[in-house]
């Protein structure tokens, strides 16, 4: 049997059977999710599996069974991920939701989590509708695209990267759920990332959103992307030869010092840039397409934890003496 560099086969990163449309975009997505984790070598006793209500947030029962996993109140996940980080620290916390969970009735929770930079991998699956209450347009949905009736949406789309880039997330990347070339090497980049990492995955609902007029159907997404790179993520332990041509690849180097390398597609992306990833978002957004790839990352703030000073030990590992002031100190406070 193959085995991880932690000594794991590939079966203990697996969850229960799914229970989600044949076709379904989710179901990709954990089984690359499988494959990152499988490959990065995640305990699964460090792991956190954190989500709220959706067809996305059935995602956590389908991978890495033995983790620690809890399903909260819809759109509340990041309140349950922060205390879940704060009460141990060893943990990989990583969010599974949906643009419904995220975009609407979650919105609040999410837009506190991103400016706290808390250290989670928020992965968002994107529909573009409501798949649990038959197919309703969700906040994601872009101007124009249609229902299967017909219908077309009139209100403006909230663009999770964008957002996420305004408000100071530390590492924004999209992609789709169907390429798994680009997606498994940014999860593992993502996994190796100090602070709030959002992924936004366009995944298709094959049941209500994969007709002509959805722009978050497979096919829409196939001849709309546009690759602004393909990361490669390298563990700094392992010694790695590349042949690249000059200025071809930007090297990113994360707070661990693993790295991240962008091959260059068709134009110069500078991932670093704040306000240049803004414009390429708007600007593709215009033009009817999904740029995918990483699109910011910033290495250099300090993570929820850090600003609160908390302590590396995990809280649940204090006993009474770590809590307590002792009476010498409360003497001495006090005099």
């Amino acid at each position: 049997m193959t085995v991880n560099l932690i000594g794991l086969g590939r079966d203990v990163y697996k969850g229960l059977p799914t229970t989600l449309c044949a076709g379904c975009g989710h179901n990709s997505i954990t089984n690359h999710l499988i494959k990152a984790l499988f490959e990065y070598g995640v305990q699964p006793h460090k792991l956190a599996k954190m989500s709220g209500i959706g067809c996305s947030s059935k995602t956590p029962a389908y991978f890495v069974e033995q983790a620690h996993g809890f399903n909260g109140v819809h759109g509340r996940m990041p309140s349950a991920a922060t205390g879940a980080k704060l009460a141990n620290r060893e943990l990989m916390v990583l969010g599974i939701s949906g643009d419904g969970d995220t975009a609407s009735i979650g919105l609040g929770q999410f837009v506190h989590m991103v400016r706290r930079n808390l250290d989670i991998v928020y992965i968002v699956e994107n529909n573009g509708v409501y798949g649990l209450t038959k197919g309703q347009f969700s906040a994601t949905a872009d101007v124009g695209s249609t229902l299967k009736n017909g219908t077309p949406n009139e209100y403006s789309t909230i663009d999770i990267c964008g957002l996420a880039i305004e408000l100071g997330a530390t590492f924004v990347a999209r992609s789709f759920s169907g390429d798994g070339k680009q997606l498994v090497p940014m999860l593992q980049a993502a996994f190796s990332h100090r602070g709030t990492s959002i992924i936004d995955i366009i995944s298709p609902c094959v049941t209500f959103n994969d007709h002509t007029g959805s722009t978050k159907s497979y096919s829409y997404v196939k001849d709309h992307e546009l690759v602004a790179n393909m990361p490669d993520f390298i563990r700094p332990r392992e010694e790695v030869t590349v042949d690249y041509e000059p200025g071809t690849v930007q090297r990113v180097t994360l707070e661990d010092g693993a790295q991240v390398l962008l091959r260059k597609v068709d134009r110069d992306y500078d991932a670093t840039d704040r306000i240049g990833a803004l414009r390429t978002i708007h600007e593709s957004r215009a033009q009817g397409e999904f740029v995918t790839g990483l699109l910011f990352v910033d290495p250099n703030v300090p993570d929820l934890c850090e600003r609160e000073k908390m302590i590396e030990k995990p809280l649940k590992d204090l006993n009474e003496e770590d809590l307590r002031i002792s009476r010498e100190a409360w003497t001495t406070l006090f005099d």
